[in-house]
């Protein structure tokens, strides 16, 4: 199979890619990115030349060449492409509009022109909105998006299901929860702690530190794309957790503990605007309907995770000092 992924040079796509190619000697995988801030190709270096894997540089909101890629045999689409930062979407919503829901509408039409046989729609657990102190989000529990990032993915997901609907098209949604893992772009709660952390910084903790997340491994994250995109239902939603609560608290303890580092790099500072209390996954349905079930332990691959950017000091380095955007200038114009 022909597969077009968007938004592979990406934290997410670009594990799944590496992944696929790894697990897959059959499947033949087009990226198509537009290389904004946080795409990096370097994530994707160990396969660049792997006649199984070619690039596109381009915006999934570009209906030209977004038509001659998907028409040139795509077979599947997952799309990852996304402005996912919620602090980024408070500062400018417009962007977040553009992308996640412009943008997959026309992935969604091309899709729908060129008689693509599966779509998968990759969104987040943040589109049901904060959950109360017990509970689990389920497939059916009411949309209640709390910032423009998380209304621009409910918005993509209720377009997907309505061309399932509408049009025939074999669209599936995954709504996960929070990834970890390498080439994660430090922004993020995680790499950006790791990598303060070993620069002796603070780590800025919004709040109370008390709101919690359901952790996954973005390797566990990536079998379970794989498998809705081989069996998935059309038309269904599929939640995907890794079943580890943890306050931002404790994700900040780990970190400081892992690296040998003092409590006095904490620092709290104003909570975020809309900030979600609580997320919490039911995985029950793609594990009793398909068989998918996290493989990771947190502490094992939070372990890793963290021991992975110790290793690659260099990649992370770069993109904190700004130095890779000099890089995509050179070589592909403008960075978005």
């Amino acid at each position: 199979m022909k597969l077009l992924v968007t938004g592979g040079a990406g934290f997410i796509g670009s594990n799944f890619i590496l992944y696929l190619l790894k697990k897959d000697p059959e499947v033949r995988i087009v990226n198509l990115d537009s290389l904004t801030y946080a795409g990096n190709l370097e994530n994707l270096a160990a396969v660049e030349n792997d006649p199984r894997y070619s690039f596109v540089k381009a915006d999934i909101a570009d209906v030209k060449t977004v038509g001659e890629v998907m028409g040139a045999g795509i077979g599947a689409v997952v799309n990852f492409a996304a402005e996912s930062h919620v602090d980024r979407s408070i500062m400018d919503p417009d962007a977040f509009i553009r992308t996640n829901v412009l943008g997959t509408n026309v992935l969604l039409s091309a899709a729908r022109d060129h008689k693509v046989q599966r779509f998968v729609q990759i969104s987040t657990d943040e589109v049901y909105g904060s959950l109360g102190p017990r509970g689990l989000f389920t497939e059916e529990s009411p949309l209640k998006p709390t910032s423009p990032y998380s209304a621009s993915k409910t918005a993509a997901d209720l377009l997907g299901l309505a061309y399932h609907k509408t049009f025939g098209l074999a669209v599936m949604v995954t709504r996960c929860s929070n990834n970890y893992g390498p080439y994660q772009f430090p922004e993020k709660l995680i790499p950006l702690f790791v990598t303060n952390a070993m620069e002796e910084k603070s780590l800025p903790i919004y709040g109370d530190g008390k709101n919690i997340r359901d952790w996954i491994y973005v390797e566990d994250h990536s079998r379970a794309i794989e498998t809705v995109l081989a069996n998935g239902k059309p038309g269904e939603v599929y939640n995907v957790g890794g079943n580890n609560e943890r306050t931002n608290i404790e994700i900040t303890d780990f970190i400081l503990k892992a690296l040998g580092k003092p409590d006095s790099l904490k620092r709290y500072v104003t909570d975020r605007p809309g900030h979600d209390k609580r997320y919490a996954i039911d995985s029950t349905k793609i594990k009793r309907e398909l068989g998918w079930t996290p493989l990771f332990s947190f502490e094992q691959a939070m372990s890793e995770t963290v021991d992975w950017y110790v290793k690659n000091r260099p990649w992370w380095e770069a993109i904190k000092s700004g130095q890779y955007q000099e890089y995509y200038r050179k070589h592909y114009g403008k960075l978005e």
